[in-house]
């Protein structure tokens, strides 16, 4: 024990100077901030950096997951800009992918990402701000590359420490190595924290509501919670914890933010703008993909969950889409009773006049699927006068015509 006691001091002394290169790397108040105009990589491995994002930009220029509805995209950009301010956001270039998993991200050279299952989740614009505004100060205090360096740095430790003339105990140098390793995911944790505390003061300086930054990780967590009741296991939404984990959990993360929001707001939080009404009528065109594409998740529990809480905060309660949803997701688990009820959920859509017209789709092919078919060939019918160009016509059309000859 002694001798794995002094083989770790040894490390540690030696280790000391190259940690210590990281305090000349993270003082990014010091240099220019990258949202400034005219912004340039300011040495050879942030150039490296850059270069790297630029060639994967190119890339995803050409991805075929690639959204460029310009509405849809006018408006997400409106919202960033309005969060951080038209003369920062003139630094990003903002693409909005067809993916279902809720995520966004932010590269140095300004590529901003964001996943259409992150804009199904979202309830209002305060929440979308909320995350653009956390990616942003991801941007602005440069995380990447300051990771990048520490990560470089450490590397360095560990291929020094595999040639020490000193041979270690091997648990003295594992343990070496997880510290070393575990101190570069700290790193993350702390900076994520600090992304977290600066999409606060981005809110309340643009106007929005900041408390719906913690919403947003509220839920989530419930989210995660109704899957993992589904189908039988424990929740995943605290499981980013630990020595390895990039994030702080998803409960520590919900009441740090809901504090700042109430150090940051005060008493004025209920008057601050959330932009309900906004958003929905802004992802409203693109409502039928977005369910389409977390549907195919598979994740019932889940998406049950999603449609009841946001049924719950929309003052008219069931809309039209959201009845739409809960059809399809009915029809696509197809278990017994599943295409009666989903036919239902269909009905219900059509019947508050303002609804999807891919309800007329579905509901003809609950209705066949229950032995409807006459029924269901004129709800198909109905669908085709709306939707006379929809990718699927010439299929649907054929099912449909089976009832007329």
């Amino acid at each position: 024990m002694k001798r794995l006691l002094a083989s770790a001091a040894l490390i540690g002394l030696f280790a000391q100077p190259l940690l210590a290169q990281e305090t000349g790397d993270e003082t990014p108040e010091e240099k220019p901030l990258p949202s400034a105009h005219g912004y340039e990589p300011q040495d050879d491995l942030e150039k490296g950096l850059w270069y790297e994002m630029d060639e994967a930009e190119k890339s995803l220029k050409e991805s075929r997951f690639l959204i460029e509805e310009p509405a849809l995209n006018a408006y997400v950009r409106s919202v960033l800009c309005q969060t951080v301010g038209d003369e920062r956001c003139a630094a990003t270039r903002l693409y909005l992918l067809r993916t279902p998993q809720f995520n966004a991200s932010m590269a140095p050279n300004g590529v901003v990402l964001v996943y259409s299952g992150l804009l199904l989740r979202m309830r209002d614009e305060a929440q979308l701000a909320a995350v653009l505004g956390h990616e942003f100060t991801h941007f602005e205090k440069q995380h990447s590359l300051r990771i990048f360096r520490q990560i470089r740095t450490k590397t360095d430790l560990l291929s020094w420490r595999s040639v020490v003339p000193v041979r270690l105990p091997y648990p003295a140098g594992m343990a070496t190595q997880l510290a070393v390793l575990g101190s570069v995911y700290d790193f993350n944790r702390d900076m994520e924290r600090e992304a977290d505390a600066g999409s606060i003061e981005e809110l309340v300086r643009a106007g929005y509501d900041p408390r719906a930054a913690s919403a947003i990780w509220s839920q989530l967590g419930a989210e995660m919670d109704a899957t993992a009741e589904e189908r039988g296991h424990r929740s995943d939404k605290n499981r980013n914890g630990g020595l390895f984990a990039t994030h702080p959990r998803s409960t520590d993360r919900m009441g740090r933010l809901a504090y700042l929001a109430r150090e940051a707001a005060g008493d004025g939080a209920g008057e601050l703008y959330r932009g309900a009404e906004e958003y929905r009528a802004a992802i409203g065109p693109w409502w039928a993909q977005l369910i389409e594409d977390q549907i195919a998740l598979k994740d019932f529990g889940g998406t049950e969950y999603l449609l009841a809480t946001l049924a719950g905060d929309d003052p008219l309660g069931w809309t039209g889409d959201l009845l739409y949803a809960r059809g399809e997701l009915y029809r696509a688990r197809a278990e017994d009773g599943d295409f009666a009820q989903a036919a239902d959920f269909y009905r219900q859509a059509i019947a508050t006049g303002e609804f999807p017209a891919e309800s007329w789709r579905g509901l003809g092919l609950s209705l066949m699927r229950a032995g409807q078919k006459p029924e269901g060939q004129a709800a198909l019918r109905s669908y085709l006068e709306l939707r006379p160009e929809a990718p699927d016509a010439a299929l649907l059309a054929s099912m449909a015509g089976e009832a007329a000859s």
